[in-house]
């Protein structure tokens, strides 16, 4: 009865010590993978503003190629100059209501 008590005892003995190893690779694993996570979020704001760069220059692009009188940009000039004109009207509107 007392050597199978101490069987038992040595066996659970040998699962907590598996079990102890077990949590702290899982925990070794579960740092590095929060590391990478961080590095991978930092990565991915870099790019998103790089490409939010890279649109505007594209726009900007665009827009001096309808001012050099490209025609394909032609229309683009034109919804662009619509939209400044818009802009200056609403302006202009609300320096007429605030009485300037």
């Amino acid at each position: 009865m007392l050597q199978d008590l101490e069987n038992n005892f040595s066996e659970l003995e040998k699962k907590i010590a598996g079990l102890q190893k077990s949590h702290r690779n899982l925990t070794e694993k579960f740092s590095e993978l929060n590391t990478e996570h961080e590095e991978l979020k930092k990565r991915y704001d870099e790019e998103r503003k790089r490409n939010q760069v890279l649109a505007e220059e594209q726009k900007h692009i665009k827009l001096y190629s309808a001012i050099s009188g490209n025609p394909e940009h032609n229309r683009l000039m034109k919804n662009h100059i619509n939209r400044l004109v818009k802009e200056i009207d609403f302006c202009i509107a609300q320096l007429q209501n605030s009485g300037l």
